[in-house]
């Protein structure tokens, strides 16, 4: 259910810089329907029907949400209003986030308009995808991780030496008590589909219990495998995340091929002291998550995404 709360408000004024873009000084009359008049501005039909489609409200939601929706509008029509008569609009800061809020709109305009209607992935393509990758399919293996996470600045040279001597993660927890070390206890579970192969690998090779170290830039996990299990996920179970992962995956494809096109034919001159950056390798894309339920966000999953970062 959406609500009318302080989330919605602060959305509300980042909204108020959007605004401005046509609203700067100008009190031309708007498309649709009018449902309300804020000192004359008038909220509109179309108005509210973009805020529904945007927050992806059910059909069964709509009348309860359209008016939650529509106090939204008149709110941010306030805070619009009173921004313009402080002249706040013409804050070069705000202007040059106007600016760049139009240049990614038309941006992303202009991309849907050109690899928007890329085929959704055959039958036949998402089996392949699952034959080939079995690591993360019929071979999946899920790890039940526990873990320490302290600050980067308490890690230590007479930290690392005591987990070089303890045998567990307890142990570990008993020497940092002893020497004052905050530290928060965590368990996650992450598969081999939601890491790369060689954090997988790496993990794989480890027996139960041994310790080792991920850092995370302020934050570092201590951390120890309680235990490793089979969790095999059938065709039937993955084909739709399969599906979309090669979708999103088609759909990046074209852009890049896009922006190349762009580029080569484009005369781009890089001043002053900037130069040409060397060509660097594409990223390389992650591979679907084969199972519901995965946390958004863990300390272990953050890391992941960007490799084995400091795992030992």
């Amino acid at each position: 259910m959406i609500k009318t709360n302080r989330k919605v408000l602060c959305t509300a004024l980042v909204l108020v810089l959007a605004a401005g873009l046509s609203a700067c000084g100008s009190k031309e009359k708007k498309a649709g329907q009018a449902l309300a008049s804020v000192n004359g501005e008038e909220i509109t039909v179309l108005q509210l029907n973009e805020e529904l489609q945007r927050a992806g409200v059910q059909a069964a939601q709509q009348e309860e949400a359209s008016k939650q929706l529509l106090e939204a509008l008149i709110d941010r029509q306030l805070l619009q209003n009173e921004a313009q008569k402080e002249k706040i609009d013409r804050d070069p800061k705000v202007q040059q986030a106007i600016e760049r809020a139009k240049a990614l709109i038309v941006a992303q305009a202009y991309m849907q308009k050109r690899v928007g209607n890329i085929a959704r992935p055959t039958k036949e393509e998402v089996e392949a995808y699952f034959k080939q990758h079995p690591e993360f399919f019929a071979n999946r293996k899920a790890f039940d991780l526990r873990q320490l996470v302290i600050a980067s600045e308490d890690m230590n040279d007479e930290l690392k030496a005591a987990m070089d001597q303890a045998k567990s993660l307890d142990e570990v927890a008993a020497w940092m008590d002893g020497h004052k070390v905050k530290y928060a206890r965590a368990q996650v579970v992450r598969s081999s589909a939601d890491l790369p192969p060689e954090l997988s690998g790496k993990l794989l090779a480890m027996p139960k219990g041994q310790l080792f170290i991920i850092r995370e830039g302020a934050r570092t996990m201590l951390m120890a495998i309680a235990d490793t299990k089979e969790a095999p996920v059938t065709l039937d179970v993955a084909s739709q995340q399969i599906e979309q992962f090669l979708f999103n995956k088609k759909n990046k494809e074209a852009a890049d091929a896009e922006v190349k096109r762009l580029r080569t034919s484009a005369k781009i001159e890089y001043l002053g002291k900037q130069k040409a950056p060397a060509a660097a390798p594409a990223a390389p894309l992650a591979a679907p998550a084969a199972a519901e339920g995965a946390a958004a966000a863990d300390p272990l999953g953050s890391s992941a995404e960007r490799g084995v970062a400091g795992l030992k």
